[in-house]
């Protein structure tokens, strides 16, 4: 059995304690049952902003006549898109290189499971198995799609994230979609077929559209999506699925009047939800607890029920973001690895998530929607402003009035004028929001536990100081610490402190 000191299960954000590990000279295992670089890069994120900004310019020079400009047939070289995306993802493969390269590091392609709460099997990918033990370990194994238990789905067949980005990616845009789940991942891709010609049906469970936005968020978007054509159908419950005639059709009831109707397609594009990738760790062989969802439940220092096993990410289900993930990543390798002081620490704090849907137009929020700060009893007053309200606005052709003049929506505690929540609605929402991010971290924390039965003895001494942190907004660390949605264009200017801190 190989010993390390650190064990690293999943090989997304979990780099970045990987990283910080190797600086200190340790004696590290990356295990990754799948491509290295996580769901972020392989089937999340960037392969879906790729397609996402491609079906954005269509939509843009289609639009660019009411400011004067005019062009011919606009479509999209969907060979073209495809291989920019299959670029990106075909760097996966250089990322277990990297690792390779190092002496003190061994990478495992297989899936490991727990034996007891410090050993691990992996079954290898190519047959074997391999035992290893680690002082420390990192879980950051993810989530996958939720898909549902449907009479006759399996049958019919259907894509997911997973299979759209390994094998399912179709040669010529479908000509006709169904997408069951009306959530961020639904809404993008059906966003993306829209530009590209399909015509797309969104079958959502719920009473709206992103049903995690501000209500008015929501709506405009099912505004803009009707506009363009593609199919609402909220409040549906699926029945069954068959195959009829060459296409797929799916039976639905209204949750509301109980009737039942049908819709068909060529394809079925299934993305309800999502679920942990927990089931193949055997879990029950350790201490590790996980909620009523199954996700692995931890606190703001990212430390699970058993001693010095960790987790973050989607598998922890605190917010399913790459930035978010990248974030407790942080955390872990500045508290565990770069030699501080438990004074020093720094902890997770959830209220500040930034959440970006990659339509046209992107929708963006961070904080409270109005109904959840009245139901926490403050006394809400709002104030929204409109693109059309700014001179760059008009100059990109928003009218007053028009039903795709977007918006900006802050929530605030009206005794103390405190911004409870932003929301935006409107082209490049994910840089609109960052300045808010900025303001709204900076300043002195105090450690609030998340899941507070849940302490190390060093964890519950720093509850009982309480720690304390105070970020200065003129330091270029503050900016680190703040996380910025994953992937917009505010990276740029985010992750200029994390190359000058690498120099």
């Amino acid at each position: 059995m190989k010993h390390y000191d650190v064990i690293l299960i999943g090989t997304g954000a979990a780099n970045i304690v990987a990283d910080a590990a190797l600086a200190q000279g340790l004696r590290v295992a990356l295990v990754e049952r799948g491509r290295f670089g996580g769901t972020c890069l392989n089937r999340g994120c960037i392969p879906t902003k790729i397609l996402a900004a491609a079906a954005n310019a269509l939509c843009q020079i289609r639009e660019d006549r009411r400011i004067g400009v005019t062009a011919g047939a606009v479509r999209l070289d969907w060979e073209t898109v495809a291989r920019r995306m299959r670029r990106k993802i075909d760097e996966a493969p250089h990322i277990q290189e990297y690792y390779d390269r190092f002496p003190n590091v061994d990478t495992y392609n297989g899936t490991a499971s727990f034996t007891d709460s410090r050993t691990l099997r992996v079954d290898l990918n190519g047959g074997g198995a391999a035992e290893l033990e680690g002082d420390k370990i990192v879980l950051g194994t993810g989530a996958r799609t939720n898909v549902p238990d449907l009479p006759g789905l399996a049958e019919a067949g259907f894509v997911t994230s997973e299979t759209f980005f390994a094998d399912a990616f179709p040669q010529a845009p479908y000509r006709s979609l169904i997408i069951i789940g009306g959530g961020p991942i639904g809404c993008e891709f059906a966003h993306i077929f829209n530009a590209a010609g399909t015509q797309v049906t969104v079958v959502q469970h719920n009473v709206r559209l992103l049903p995690r936005e501000d209500g008015d968020v929501s709506a405009f978007l099912l505004r803009q999506f009707e506009a363009r054509g593609v199919a609402v159908l909220l409040n549906r419950e699926t029945v069954c699925v068959r195959v009829e005639d060459g296409l797929k059709v799916l039976r639905v009831k209204d949750r509301a009047t109980g009737e039942e109707t049908e819709t068909a397609a060529e394809e079925i594009f299934v993305a309800p939800g999502i679920r942990p990738m927990t089931e193949l760790l055997h879990l029950e062989n350790t201490d590790i607890a996980t909620d009523k969802r199954g996700y692995i439940r931890t606190n703001e220092f990212l430390e699970t029920t058993a001693r010095d096993i960790y987790a973050l990410g989607d598998v922890n289900g605190l917010a399913p973001f790459r930035h978010k993930a990248n974030y407790e990543a942080e955390i872990l390798a500045h508290n565990l690895f770069e030699g501080r002081a438990p004074e020093e620490w720094r902890w997770a704090s959830y209220g500040l998530v930034p959440a970006v849907t990659y339509t046209y137009p992107e929708a963006a929020h961070a904080g409270l929607t109005e109904q959840e700060a009245a139901r926490r009893g403050f006394e809400v007053e709002t104030a929204v402003n409109h693109y059309s309200a700014a001179a760059k606005g008009y100059a990109l052709g928003f009218e007053p009035g028009a039903p795709d003049d977007g918006f900006v929506k802050l929530v605030l505690d009206k005794a103390a004028k405190h911004i409870l929540g932003v929301h935006i609605v409107g082209p490049e929402a994910s840089l609109l929001l960052q300045p808010f991010l900025n303001q709204l971290n900076c300043g002195t924390h105090t450690v609030t536990p998340v899941n507070g039965d849940i302490a190390s003895p060093v964890a519950a001494r720093l509850r009982a100081l309480p720690l304390t942190r105070t970020l200065d907004p003129q330091s270029v660390y503050t900016v680190g610490e703040t996380m910025t949605p994953h992937p917009s264009l505010s990276e740029v200017t985010m992750w200029t402190r994390y190359y000058y801190e690498k120099k």
